[in-house]
C-alpha cells in the first residue's frame, strides 16, 4: 500500500493526494518523466535504486496523484553523514532534480509535503535543484552553478563549424594525433582513468560500484565513451541520454591527455555521435562559476544558464557551503592531491557519499 502524506491547508475536493513511490510502480512514475516538459534525466524513478544500493541513503520518491494519474512528481534522497550534515535534497549527485507537475498547484502540494518531511525527519535543510525559481521566498544559491545546454544542428560539419574557431582547432589537433574513440560496456578504463583524474584535482572518487551500478539501472541510457591514441586510453566519459537530449556527465583524462587533446576530442566524439544517433541537444552539464570546466565550456560557444538550489532551513541557520571553493576545504585539497592513487580509491568513496 502506497503510503499516504496530508496536504495541509487545501481544498480535499481538489488537492491531489501525496504518496511514496514504492517497488513494482516505477513503470508510472517513469512514464509521467518522459511526458512531462520539466522533467529530466534525473527525476528517473531509477535513481531510487542508485541512491539505496550504491550510497546506502534512503529516498523518498513522492507523486501527487488526481483521478488515478500521476500529475507530479518530487524525488528526494535524504543524505545523512558525519563530515557533511544531515539533508534531504532533490536530486543528490544530480545536476538537476526539484519538482515537475502539470500545474503550479500540484507543485506546491509537492514542496508542502518534502517540507513536511524535511520537519518530520529533522535534517539540516531541505534542497530543491530547480532550473527556474520555485521558491522565491526561501533562501537561494544562484550564483554558484550554472549549466550549459546548446542544440545538436542535424548535420556533422554544421556542429563542428558552430565551435569557435580557437576550441575548433583543438578538436582538429586531437583527429590530426590519430586518436579514436570506442563505446565500452564495462566500467574498468572509464572508472581508473576518472579516479585518478579526480584525485588530481583534489576530489574524492565515487565508488566504483556507484558506475556499475549506473549502468545496470540505466542500460543504453548511461553510456561509456573512451579516447585512445594508438590503442592507449587518454580520456573517457560517462553520458546520460534523455528524451533528445545528451548529457556527458562524468569525465576525466589521463595526464597525456593535454597534450593530445584528449578531451576536446572526447567531447566531440559525443556530440558527433549524438548527432549521428538524432539526437538534439547538447546538454553539458552543471560546472561553478570561476573554474576551469567554467572556461572550458564557453570557450564551446555555450552559454551559462543560473541553476536555482533553493533551501528550507530546518536545523541550519544557513544555506550550506560544501563545495571545493569553499576556503575550508582549500587544505584538504592540497592534501587529497598529494595521496597515491590507491589510498585516494580506498577512502574516497566513504567520503564521496555525504557529496551529493
Amino acid at each position: 500500500m502506497n503510503a499516504v502524506m496530508d496536504t495541509k491547508g487545501s481544498d480535499a475536493r481538489t488537492a491531489p493526494t501525496i504518496r511514496h513511490l514504492e517497488d513494482g510502480d516505477e513503470a508510472r512514475w517513469d512514464a509521467y518523466v518522459m511526458a512531462c516538459p520539466e522533467a529530466t534525466f534525473f527525476h528517473r524513478g531509477g535513481w531510487r535504486r542508485v541512491l539505496r544500493e550504491a550510497f546506502g541513503h534512503p529516498a523518498h520518491f513522492l507523486y501527487a496523484e488526481q483521478d488515478g494519474r500521476i500529475r507530479g512528481i518530487l524525488p528526494l534522497g535524504h543524505v545523512k553523514t558525519l563530515l557533511f550534515g544531515n539533508a534531504l535534497v532533490s536530486m543528490p549527485f544530480c545536476v538537476y532534480g526539484g519538482v515537475a507537475a502539470d500545474d503550479e498547484a500540484t507543485a506546491q502540494a509537492l514542496i508542502d509535503a518534502a517540507r513536511d518531511l524535511a520537519e518530520a525527519l529533522r535534517v539540516d535543510y531541505l534542497e530543491l535543484r530547480h532550473l527556474r525559481r520555485h521558491c522565491p521566498q526561501w533562501p537561494c544559491k544562484d550564483d554558484l552553478y550554472v549549466t550549459f545546454r546548446k542544440p545538436i544542428e542535424p548535420e556533422e560539419e554544421a556542429n563542428l563549424l558552430a565551435i569557435p574557431r580557437k576550441q575548433r582547432a583543438m578538436v582538429r589537433k586531437g583527429i590530426k594525433h590519430g586518436l579514436a574513440s570506442r563505446f565500452e560496456d564495462e566500467v574498468a578504463t572509464f572508472f581508473g582513468i576518472y579516479a585518478d583524474s579526480v584525485r588530481r584535482l583534489g576530489t574524492p572518487v565515487f565508488s566504483r560500484r556507484y558506475f556499475q551500478c549506473l549502468l545496470d539501472t540505466f542500460g543504453q541510457d548511461a553510456r561509456i565513451l573512451t579516447v585512445t591514441h594508438r590503442d592507449q586510453p587518454v580520456s573517457s566519459v560517462l553520458s546520460f541520454c534523455f528524451r533528445d537530449e545528451v548529457l556527458p556527465y562524468y569525465g576525466g583524462g589521463m595526464p597525456t591527455a593535454r597534450e593530445l587533446a584528449g578531451f576536446d576530442f572526447l567531447y566531440w566524439e559525443v556530440m558527433r555521435h549524438a548527432c549521428a544517433a538524432g539526437y538534439r541537444c547538447f546538454d553539458y552539464g552543471r560546472s561553478k562559476r570561476g573554474t576551469g570546466s567554467f572556461s572550458f565550456k564557453k570557450n564551446w560557444g555555450f552559454q551559462p544558464q543560473p541553476l536555482y538550489y533553493e533551501y528550507h532551513l530546518v536545523k541550519a541557520d544557513a544555506i550550506p557551503e560544501i563545495n571545493p571553493l569553499n576556503p575550508k576545504y582549500r587544505l584538504f585539497i592540497e592534501a587529497w592531491k598529494r595521496l597515491p592513487t590507491p589510498v585516494a580509491n580506498l577512502i574516497g568513496p566513504r567520503l564521496s557519499r555525504g557529496l551529493g
